[in-house]
């Protein structure tokens, strides 16, 4: 069953359903492209790695523990025998998680050079820190190179990436075509989004002059939106971010077309 959403379903912006709608968003894109552009190409799912380290005042060297004398606490051995509790604990530091976030790559068969590289952007590729500049310092190199570059971004919250003259949309497609930065005024497509609009079916460049093959970014959400289950858990909570009251009340007739039937659609 498709999503009741005629574009972009907010309520599969929640953390809760985000990291699981990327994981299989790029491998059912991957698949669609790789039936349009074999054998002259192949599709290659890689990872950027982001590190979300705690605060500073959470680290230390694993060498130099802090120590805190105070009595631990008593344990029972198997059989009731008692153990002496520990006179002393250690602090242990903090694990540094690491989030990995799965983009495409599409290559030439023969030289094996990447030709095209699509994104689809998350709250670690957008949110103020490291993480952002680590991309957008990734997508500098990209575009300094001969590499098209297809960036989607389907999520309402956090800073927009720096794209001159975006203007104001609920999300957005960008699609840069590496002929097209070799002028002396580099320019990209763009699709603006709005919430209530369907998602377009995009091109994805090759090498100049060569037939593009398309991606409809709304067949995908349909069909992974019913393979994944979403209709199941997503509507437990309200979309975030919030929505304004005239597109949350739209939001929720449509999530909820008859009571207790929850992502059914009209």
């Amino acid at each position: 069953m498709p999503s009741p959403f005629p574009g972009m379903n907010p309520y599969l912006e929640q953390p809760g359903a985000w990291r699981d709608f990327h994981s299989r968003f790029i491998p059912a894109a991957a698949e669609v492209l790789g039936a349009q552009v074999h054998p002259r190409y192949y599709v290659k799912i890689e990872e950027n790695v982001f590190i979300h380290e705690p605060a500073a005042s959470g680290r230390f060297p694993l060498g130099r523990p802090d120590l805190s004398v105070h009595r631990g606490v008593d344990h029972a051995a198997p059989g009731g025998t008692a153990v002496v509790a520990a006179p002393a604990t250690v602090g242990m530091p903090v694990v540094v998680e690491e989030e990995q976030l799965p983009y495409l790559e599409i290559r030439d068969r023969l030289g094996h050079e990447v030709v095209t590289i699509l994104e689809l952007l998350s709250p670690a590729n957008k949110a103020n820190g490291s993480n952002r500049d680590q991309y957008l310092a990734n997508v500098n190199r990209v575009l300094a190179s001969r590499t098209n570059f297809v960036e989607i971004d389907l999520l309402r919250g956090g800073p927009r990436m720096p794209w001159a003259r975006l203007p104001a949309c609920d999300y957005y497609v960008i699609v840069s075509r590496a002929t097209a930065r070799r002028q002396d005024d580099p320019w990209a497509d763009l699709w603006p989004i709005r919430l209530r609009d369907a998602l377009p079916p995009i091109p994805v460049p090759l090498r100049p002059g060569e037939p593009e093959p398309t991606l409809d970014l709304q067949t995908i959400l349909h069909r992974l939106y019913d393979s994944a289950g979403y209709a199941l858990f997503i509507y437990a909570g309200d979309p975030e971010p919030p929505l304004p009251p005239a597109d949350a009340l739209w939001a929720v007739q449509l999530a909820y077309p008859e009571p207790g039937q929850p992502g059914e659609g009209p």
